[in-house]
């Protein structure tokens, strides 16, 4: 029983504007920030940060197989639901979606909360002096965050199309502006770093050693998980774009192979040049951003032209990230599994703008927990555990759908043979199996002020939360007659 009236979504992405959606919704926090806050966040990981990033990249790229497996089979709005509740059950898929939403939607908080200091950093690079003085008041920071994700919001409002035109040119700019970043770090090196250092007037030794690989790098590798989070948005999109049974796995694949390499090089830029006992000690006292750290180095021209293509980075993570969980919320709606008023779509914009409303209003529930607590980390750290179980999930919605849905089952043929299916789909399960152990340990055993600054705690009061909502609509469904493994069992319509 589809709980939806008439207009319905509109099959408006191609495959680059899919492919825009997943690069931006990846790129932003994760590689401009993420990294080096690292140092503060798993204290001792020194060098160790590409090793971290290069072992995080593997479960990252196994559960991006498992998606674009399970959005050639099914290319619908709201995929991670669609996926699991037609593989395993409803419940299951909105367990799964609901972790998903919630921790995208602190992650779109954070991101939005981030923007104002890379603005003010474009001031101070400009020596726009009042401006940047401005924008670090905390009341401005807070209303400029909020007025970035509203602004986004309306974007949504108004399609997939003009989602996609904000994303396609802002994304160019992202990689023009971010190879200055890489070409600034490959032509300089640390004795630049440390001469350049010595002439401001700091003569600090650099001499820490990194922690041994055991104590650091599986941590390291958990909270590094979260830069690879981003390429889901795609198959959230699953029932808006064209052709999906071959884009959406398509857009998938590419939107992974281009941002894991422009991580690692980005990365690489900054940690060759910049001691990292440098970033580390910064790290401490202050956030700390890839720009930030390079751009002593350069002309005030190019540093204004890094800095801004890190705002940008940033900016354009909202976009993309607001239309893969609102079509989280459509498709519960849709099902009937969510209050039935958030399945509303647009008579004019065919986008599900009430879905949007309400994502967005969790959002800047994060934006102000965040400025509040004076910690973006904890919305990071709540991304990379919701996240984890999501993806945990969509690997055992691999290996379930034959049984429950052999028809189905059939159309996932973005990797053959099945045997090859059953192996990515295992790996996946082990290996973000002990990134979810690792994530949980090191926050469970991490003092804290309060429960509410557990991460781990916060997600799992949220996942109560959901299952009474879910419960609650279930059973109205039962009481009107509706077998919810029996709507499971087909694709919701076009």
């Amino acid at each position: 029983m589809n709980v939806t009236a008439s207009p319905r979504l509109r099959r408006d992405l191609g495959l680059l504007g899919l492919a825009a959606t997943g690069i931006c919704s990846m790129v932003g926090a994760g590689i401009n920030i993420v990294p080096f806050a690292l140092q503060r966040t798993v204290p001792g990981v020194g060098s160790w940060v590409l090793t971290a990033y290069a072992i995080a990249a593997v479960p990252a790229l196994l559960a991006a197989v498992c998606y674009a497996l399970l959005g050639s089979a099914m290319p619908r709005a709201g995929g991670s639901y669609v996926y699991a509740s037609r593989a395993i059950g409803p419940y299951t898929g909105f367990l799964a979606s609901f972790s998903q939403w919630f921790g995208l939607c602190m992650a779109i908080g954070v991101v939005s909360y981030v923007i104002p200091p890379f603005l003010r950093d474009i001031a101070v690079a400009a020596q726009w002096s009042a401006l940047a003085a401005t924008l670090d008041e905390r009341p401005v920071r807070l209303g400029v965050a909020l007025a970035f994700l509203w602004i986004f919001v309306f974007v949504n409002v108004r399609g997939v199309k003009a989602v996609a035109a904000t994303l396609v040119p802002l994304m160019i700019l992202m990689f023009v502006c971010g190879g200055l970043v890489i070409l600034t770090g490959a032509t300089h090196t640390t004795a630049d770093y440390t001469a350049m250092l010595a002439a401001r007037g700091d003569t600090r030794v650099f001499s820490a050693t990194p922690a041994p690989f055991w104590s650091v790098v599986p941590a390291a590798s958990a909270v590094l998980f979260s830069s690879f989070i981003g390429f889901d948005a795609i198959a959230q999109a699953g029932g808006e774009a064209k052709s999906p049974h071959r884009t959406l796995p398509l857009a998938i694949g590419l939107s992974i192979a281009v941002v894991g390499t422009f991580y690692f090089l980005f990365a690489w830029g900054v940690y060759h040049t910049v001691p990292w006992q440098f970033v580390a000690a910064e790290s401490a006292v202050r956030d700390v951003t890839a720009p930030g750290l390079l751009a002593p180095l350069v002309s005030p021209t190019v540093a204004i032209i890094m800095v801004a293509g890190a705002a940008v980075s940033l900016i354009n993570d909202l976009p993309g990230m607001l239309l893969g969980v609102s079509r989280l919320c459509f498709a519960w709606a849709d099902d009937g599994v969510f209050p039935a008023r958030i399945a509303a779509v647009h008579p004019r914009y065919h986008t599900p703008h009430i879905a949007l409303f309400v994502s967005a209003a969790l959002s800047t529930i994060g934006i102000i927990g965040g400025h509040v607590a004076g910690d973006f980390f904890v919305g990071v750290d709540i991304l990379v555990t919701a996240m984890l179980v999501n993806f945990l999930i969509m690997a055992l919605s691999v290996l379930r759908l034959p049984a429950r849905n052999a028809s189905l089952a059939r159309d996932m043929g973005a990797l053959a043979p099945r045997s090859m299916q059953v192996a990515v789909a295992v790996g996946a399960i082990l290996l973000l199996s002990i990134l979810l152990v690792t994530q949980t340990w090191r926050d469970l055993t991490t003092e804290v002020p309060g429960w509410y600054a557990h991460p781990t705690l916060v997600w799992a009061l949220m996942m109560v939360i959901g299952s009474l909502i879910y419960w609650r609509e279930a059973r109205a469904l039962a009481r009107r007659g509706v077998d919810l493994d029996a709507l499971t069992a087909v694709l919701p319509p076009e």
